[in-house]
C-alpha cells in the first residue's frame, strides 16, 4: 500500500464516521467518543441510548458482504477488550455511581456507496 492509498483509506475512514455518526444521532444515539484509544486498541464511536453504552465499528465497502466479512475475530477480541477497559474505568469514577445499572453492546454500521448505511445491533 502506497502513502497516497494509505491517505484515501484514512480520509475514507473519517468520511464513514461521520456518516455513521449521523445515522446513529437521527436513531437517538448520543455520541461519546470519536476514535476512542485504550491500551488495547482503537475503538471508532462510542455513543449512549439510554443505560445502553455502544462500542461500534464502522466498515466501509463495496457491498454490504464484503464490509460484514472484513471485521475478524481478533478485531472483534481488540474491541471487546477497549469497551471492557472504557466501562472499568467508568466504574473506577466517583461520579457515576450508576454505572452498575448499565449495559454495554458492540455494534457495526456498514457504509456502502450510494445506499443507505447499515446498522447492525449485537454485532458480536
Amino acid at each position: 500500500m502506497t502513502k497516497t492509498d494509505k491517505i484515501k483509506a484514512y480520509k475514507l475512514g473519517h468520511f464513514a464516521e461521520n456518516i455513521a455518526v449521523a445515522v446513529l444521532f437521527l436513531k437517538g444515539y448520543s455520541i461519546l467518543h470519536k476514535r476512542y484509544r485504550s491500551p488495547f486498541g482503537e475503538i471508532d464511536l462510542i455513543a449512549k441510548r439510554g443505560d445502553t453504552t455502544v462500542f461500534c465499528e464502522v466498515k466501509a465497502r463495496k457491498d454490504y458482504t464484503t464490509a460484514i466479512h472484513s471485521l475478524s475475530v481478533h478485531q472483534q477480541k481488540r474491541i471487546s477488550k477497549s469497551a471492557e477497559y472504557y466501562m472499568s474505568h467508568l466504574k473506577s469514577g466517583n461520579d457515576n455511581n450508576k454505572i452498575d445499572t448499565q449495559i454495554y453492546r458492540c455494534d457495526m454500521v456498514l457504509i456502502i456507496p450510494w445506499r443507505w448505511p447499515v446498522h447492525i445491533k449485537n454485532a458480536w
